[in-house]
């Protein structure tokens, strides 16, 4: 299984970027797809994760800023993230939960870099 994530970069401050997350390989059922990030010197943390089913949830620090979806046919999670500030600089991750056949495990993309900044 792989994840394969895209779309981060260089967005001044209140602009927007949309990052994609693709996982392929023995996929059976995801369970999970979500999006953490790690700023330096601080620890990876969750920024929004979402079930098969639709169901949300969001890092205080980015309700209402930031919507994660779902495409279930194309095993692939976005975020789009709207008035971007200085504070969300990091690297953002993509998590999958998911089902390869033998069991449930969790799945990393390699990461991609956001950074904010005028």
């Amino acid at each position: 299984v792989q994840l394969q994530a895209s779309g981060g970069g260089l967005v001044q401050p209140g602009g927007s970027l949309r990052l994609s997350c693709a996982a392929s390989g023995s996929i059976r059922d995801i369970d999970t797809m979500g999006w953490y990030r790690q700023a330096p010197g601080k620890q990876r943390e969750l920024v929004a994760r979402i079930t098969s089913g639709g169901r949300t949830n969001y890092a205080d620090a980015v309700k209402g800023r930031f919507t994660i979806s779902i495409d279930n046919a194309k095993n692939t999670v976005y975020l789009q993230m709207t008035s971007l500030k200085p504070e969300d600089t990091a690297v953002y991750y993509c998590n999958a939960y998911l089902f390869d056949g033998r069991w449930y495990d969790n799945y990393w993309g390699q990461g991609t870099q956001v950074t904010v900044s005028s």
